[in-house]
């Protein structure tokens, strides 16, 4: 089906969808009574599940749009504007993931928690974002299939082999490295294995820009993606244990005892399909704006909600004590105040910069006022300085 617009609306909103749900799940899970956490209950153990496919969704989506951006340009490699943009982008959600952990309040006692160097969802995209540039450039210059194979085979290495690394604590590497690769000092999310649904994410929009113009493509992708999401939610485990008895690989022994991470991509696949299947109906303003303020609404909501900056948020003083009659609702005024507040800042983003940049200019002139006004009395103070210690040090070399 020849397309009007390259812009995939389906896609803009499946990532308002993730980052909602991401909202509504931190809000319960952080807030809600542990007495009401009951994992034999069909309501909390259904939230429970679907909660567990947040994450992969934005994961995915995250490496989806940023790869589609980035190879619908006729440049290759280091001539492609994009490379140079997302080198950009990667390094700002690496070093926003780590402001949202300052606690300022302590820094000004001069005390930096653990927590700081802890990695989150933004230090792996952000991560993930220069990874897959790296592929990119590095396969720029090869046959066109070497791009998406190696994309593919990243995801596969990573989820396969994830039993043996998830064990290694990479004690060999500081802390703040080894949070990147592991979860023994806290860490919420590590580059190994999520970068592999960002990859697959990359893959899936190779795909699509390679057939964008196929009249069967959304009827194609969505079979492909029922049958490729059915087939690993139900059938991968097994598949696994009948490769370790034919083959006595203890890999394949390992990966169904806790086979997540291919489960959870085949969820993935079921959402692509859902809302492939009713993209026609995904093109409200509002909900196209929640997908492109993703990263507005998380650094809001990880304010409010931890308290980044003063340590001051509703999990300081709510943690796991309200229950379900005040968490959900409360959990839905929470998704609406963080997007409210987002798309409000948005509206106002131009504006809201422009008065800083006078305000930076303007606190600039000051400063170099300042020194002006005191340059005379500093080079006196500093030749007087010089004076003393020449005689000091003059009379004890002598």
């Amino acid at each position: 089906m020849k397309q009007k617009t390259t812009r995939l609306f389906f896609i803009d909103v499946m990532r308002a969808w993730a980052i909602l749900m991401m909202l509504q799940g931190h809000f319960i899970d952080g807030l809600l009574d542990p007495e009401y956490r009951i994992l034999n209950n069909p309501t909390f153990s259904t939230w429970l599940y679907f909660r567990g496919i947040t994450a992969p969704v934005f994961f995915t989506v995250s490496g989806f749009i940023f790869t589609y951006l980035l190879i619908r340009v006729p440049e290759k490699g280091w001539q492609n504007s994009r490379v140079k943009k997302g080198i950009r982008r990667g390094l700002q959600l690496l070093l926003i993931g780590y402001l949202l952990r300052m606690n300022f309040l302590a820094l000004l006692t001069g005390k930096i928690y653990d927590s700081f160097y802890l990695v989150d969802v933004l230090h792996c995209i952000g991560l993930s974002i220069l990874s897959i540039i790296a592929i990119y450039v590095l396969t720029s210059k090869r046959k066109t299939w070497v791009l998406p194979m190696v994309l593919a085979s990243t995801t596969l290495v990573l989820f396969l082999f994830e039993p043996f690394y998830k064990n290694w604590s990479f004690s060999f590497l500081p802390d703040a490295l080894a949070n990147y690769f592991t979860k023994t000092n806290g860490s919420v999310f590590t580059i190994i294995p999520w970068l592999g649904y960002t990859t697959i994410g990359a893959f899936i929009s190779v795909l699509f820009t390679k057939y964008k113009n196929y009249k069967l493509l959304y009827p194609a992708a969505i079979s492909i993606a029922i049958i490729g999401g059915v087939s690993l939610i139900f059938l991968s485990s097994d598949a696994f244990t009948l490769l370790y008895e034919f083959t006595q690989i203890e890999l394949f022994r390992l990966i169904p005892l806790n086979n997540y991470l291919f489960i959870r991509l085949g969820d993935v696949l079921l959402v692509f399909a859902i809302f492939m299947l009713l993209r026609r109906l995904m093109t409200h303003t509002t909900l196209l704006k929640i997908g492109a303020s993703t990263l507005s609404i998380y650094v809001i909501h990880f304010v409010v909600l931890y308290g980044s900056f003063t340590g001051l948020g509703l999990y300081r003083f709510l943690h796991h004590q309200l229950p379900p009659s005040i968490v959900i609702p409360g959990a839905i005024l929470f998704m609406f105040v963080c997007t409210y507040l987002s798309l409000t800042y948005n509206k106002y983003e131009t504006q809201i910069k422009s008065q800083w940049g006078v305000f930076a200019f303007s606190a600039k002139q000051q400063v170099i006022l300042v020194l002006k006004a005191i340059e005379p009395n500093a080079r006196l103070l500093l030749s007087r300085v010089r004076l003393l210690l020449h005689r000091i040090f003059g009379i004890a070399r002598n």
